[in-house]
């Protein structure tokens, strides 16, 4: 499955290198079945665990890490394979995390932050430089600016 994603992902990055907003429909449906039949295998190799004679009958049987995953992928196809339809959904969620790592490290390191109020000024200062590093503008600069009163504000993706 992970090597089927990179080469979805070296397809999209292929395809907006070459000017294109959109993979062909042929080509969507094959790395979609492809996609559908990895998992059809996964879940074939690990079967579901059924209740074991003499256990509590409560609650869900605990599956594998491995089952898990690919029901999990199963049940949300769509979203995984958005990148692919929608060039612009990043085809990892990296920035993201590390957007809130920071806030995270911050907390760890100086055990909280004393007030809800100093927190939401953290969060807004990174927000702000994120946002300027997203949309590749020199970030000392634009916070110069914003000190000055003249502030970057951001254009909606439409």
């Amino acid at each position: 499955m992970i090597a089927h994603l990179h080469t979805i992902r070296h397809a999209v990055t292929a395809a907006v290198a070459a000017g294109q907003t959109a993979l062909s429909p042929e080509v969507l449906t094959a790395y979609e079945a492809t996609y559908d039949a990895i998992i059809r295998q996964g879940l074939a190799e690990n079967p579901r665990r059924m209740a074991t004679e003499g256990a509590p009958a409560r609650g869900r049987i605990k599956q594998t890490k491995t089952r898990n995953l690919l029901e999990r992928l199963n049940i949300h196809r769509d979203a995984v394979l958005l990148f692919m339809r929608d060039f612009r959904v990043p085809f990892t969620n990296n920035q993201a995390e590390q957007d809130v790592r920071m806030a995270k490290v911050r907390q760890k390191i100086s055990g909280t932050f004393r007030r809800v109020h100093g927190a939401e000024i953290f969060c807004r200062v990174r927000s702000y430089i994120s946002t300027l590093k997203k949309q590749g503008l020199p970030v000392f600069e634009y916070i110069q600016k914003a000190l000055q009163g003249e502030a970057f504000i951001p254009q909606a993706i439409p």
